[in-house]
C-alpha cells in the first residue's frame, strides 16, 4: 500500500489544499460514511462475530509506518521442533464486522481500496473498525484470520492450514525499529527469525525466478508547519517482512487451485518487445545485462541508492503492466493462473482493512481447509470482483500519482526558472526530446520536453523549470 502520509498544516499550505480537494471532486472520491453505514459500523464494533477457538497465548506482533494504525497482520515466527519453521500469520477479520448485503458491505462495493492524500485517508471502512475495533492493534483482543504455514530448512512450505481464531498482538513495530533490533542482535527470538525467514523465502525467489523490485520510493514529509518530498531506498526489513505476505498470498492461491473456486492475482509474461526495450535501457544506463543473464538476475544486482540503477528499476515497473484478477469455479484451474512478477500462482488475502478482494480470498481459503462450500455471498460476489478491483485500483494508482504531481508543484511554485541537476530516466521512442527527469534535490520526477535534441537517457542533464502550477498540478523542465 502507498506510504505517502502528510498532514497538512497552516495557513501557507492553503493553495495544496484547495488542489487536493479539486482532485478529490474531479474523481469524484466519497465523502464521509452515511449514517446507515457508521450506526451499522457502531453495532458491529460493538458485538462483533467472535471465533472459538482461543490463540491469544501466542505473542504476535504487527510492522508498519509508525503512524498507521489500520492494522491488517500480525506475525509470530518459531523453529519447529523436527527443523525448518513455523509462521503464524494474523490477519484482520473483517467478515466479522461486515454482514453480507449490508449497508457496510455495500459502501466497501463502492470504495474498493481505502485512497491515500496528503491531507486525509479515504479509508475503505469507518475508522471505528478499520483504525479501531478491526485493527489488530496491541493490547488487544481481536477476530483474526490465523495461518499457520510450515516451511522446511530451506524456507518451502510444506504445510498449510487457516482458521477463524481470537489473537492478541504485543507489540506495533515499525520498519527502522525492526532493523535497528535485528542489525544489533537485540531482537526477540520471534522478531529475529524475520531475517532468516525471510533471506531463504528471498532465496526461494531467486530459485523459481521471481523479482521484487526495491524501487526507491518518493515520499511526501512533514517537516514542521511545511512539507517536502524525499527518496526512501527499502530497507532489508521491508522485503523480509514483504516476504511473508507473499508466502501466504502464495499458499492461499495454492488452496484455491486445489479447492477449484478462487480468485487470483495474475500477470501475464511481458511481452518481447517491452524486454527489449529495457535492454536499450540498460545500455542507455551503463547497466551490464549480459545476453546469458536473465532478468531477474540482473535487478537483484542492483543498488537502489545508485542513480542510474535507481532509474533502470523505475523502468523496470513497466514490465509489471497488466496485473489483474481472475476468478475460477467448477474445478479446473484458468489458462492464466500465474503472477509473472511473483512466477507463481498467488492472491491478494492479507490486507482486507484497505482492499475489498482480500475478504473474499480469506473466506474462500477457509471453506477450502474445511471442505466445505463457499458462503453464498462470496460465490455471488466473485465474478463482479475483478471489474470492481480494477476501477478501484485504477482509481487509487491515480490518487497516489496526481497527489505527488500536486505536492511537487506546490514546492517547486516559487522556483519557475531555476537551474537543477538532473538524470533523464525516460525518452519517448517516437519524440526523444520529450521524457522524465529524475532531480536528487529536491526529490522530483517530472516531464521534460521543448528541447531541440534526443535526450540522452541515462546522463546527468541541466534543466531549467519551466512551469510549477498546483492548480494543474503540472511540473515541466527543459533542457537548460
Amino acid at each position: 500500500m502507498p506510504r505517502r502520509h502528510l498532514h497538512v498544516t497552516g495557513a501557507a499550505e492553503a493553495p495544496l489544499r484547495a488542489a487536493l480537494a479539486r482532485l478529490r471532486t474531479t474523481l469524484e472520491v466519497p465523502g464521509g460514511f452515511p449514517a446507515a453505514v457508521v450506526a451499522e459500523a457502531e453495532h458491529a464494533a460493538a458485538a462483533p462475530r467472535l471465533p472459538t477457538y482461543d490463540a491469544t497465548g501466542i505473542d504476535f506482533f504487527t510492522i508498519d509506518p509508525p503512524t498507521s494504525t489500520d492494522l491488517d497482520q500480525a506475525m509470530h515466527l518459531e523453529r519447529r521442533a523436527g527443523g525448518g519453521y513455523r509462521v503464524h500469520y494474523a490477519i484482520a477479520d473483517v467478515a466479522a464486522f461486515v454482514t453480507p448485503g449490508g449497508a457496510l458491505d455495500a459502501e466497501a462495493h463502492r470504495r474498493v481500496t481505502t485512497l491515500y492524500f496528503p491531507d486525509e485517508r479515504i479509508p475503505l471502512h469507518p475508522t471505528l473498525l478499520s483504525e479501531g475495533a478491526a485493527s489488530l492493534l496491541p493490547g488487544q483482543d481481536r477476530p483474526a484470520l490465523l495461518w499457520q504455514i510450515d516451511l522446511d530448512a530451506d524456507g518451502a512450505t510444506t504445510a498449510t492450514d487457516v482458521r477463524r481464531a481470537l489473537i492478541r498482538s504485543r507489540a506495533k513495530l515499525d520498519y527502522e525499529g525492526v532493523q535497528k533490533q535485528i542489525d544489533t542482535g537485540t531482537a526477540p527470538a520471534s522478531l529475529a527469525l524475520l531475517r532468516d525467514i525471510g533471506t531463504l523465502r528471498e532465496q526461494q525467489e531467486v530459485a523459481r525466478g521471481g523479482i521484487s523490485l526495491n524501487v526507491p520510493e518518493q515520499e511526501i514529509v512533514e517537516r514542521g508547519h511545511r512539507y517536502d518530498l524525499s527518496y526512501r531506498a527499502p530497507l532489508p526489513a521491508d522485503g523480509w517482512n514483504a516476504q511473508i505476505s507473499l508466502l501466504t498470498g502464495m499458499a492461499a492461491a495454492q488452496l484455491m487451485l486445489a479447492y477449484g473456486t478462487g480468485i487470483l492475482r495474475t500477470l501475464p509474461s511481458a511481452p518481447g518487445g517491452a524486454v527489449a526495450r529495457l535492454r536499450r535501457s540498460a545500455t542507455a544506463l551503463r547497466i551490464d545485462w549480459p545476453h546469458h543473464v536473465p532478468y531477474a538476475a540482473v535487478v537483484r544486482s542492483l543498488d537502489p541508492r545508485e542513480p542510474n540503477h535507481a532509474a533502470f528499476l523505475q523502468e523496470c515497473t513497466t514490465l509489471l503492466r497488466g496485473a489483474g484478477y481472475t476468478v475460477f469455479t467448477g474445478g479446473a484451474a484458468p489458462e492464466l493462473a500465474i503472477h509473472a512478477a511473483v512466477a507463481a500462482a498467488y492472491t491478494h488475502c492479507t490486507a482486507p482493512l484497505r482492499r475489498l478482494v482480500d475478504r473474499y480470498a480469506g473466506e474462500l481459503c477457509l471453506a477450502a481447509v474445511a471442505g466445505q462450500t463457499p458462503p453464498d455471498w462470496v460465490t455471488a460476489a466473485l465474478d463482479g470482483l475483478p471489474k470492481e478491483m480494477a476501477e478501484g485500483t485504477r482509481r487509487a494508482n491515480t490518487v497516489e500519482r496526481e497527489c505527488v504531481d500536486i505536492v511537487e508543484a506546490a514546492l517547486l511554485k516559487d522556483r519557475v526558472g531555476e537551474l537543477f541537476d538532473a538524470t533523464v530516466v525516460d525518452v519517448k521512442e517516437q519524440e526523444p526530446a520529450v521524457g522524465t527527469v529524475h532531480l536528487a534535490d529536491p526529490a522530483v520526477v517530472a516531464r521534460i520536453e521543448g528541447g531541440d535534441r534526443a535526450l540522452p537517457l541515462g546522463e546527468r542533464l541541466r534543466v531549467r523549470l519551466t512551469q510549477a502550477d498546483p492548480g494543474t498540478a503540472k511540473v515541466l523542465f527543459a533542457p537548460a
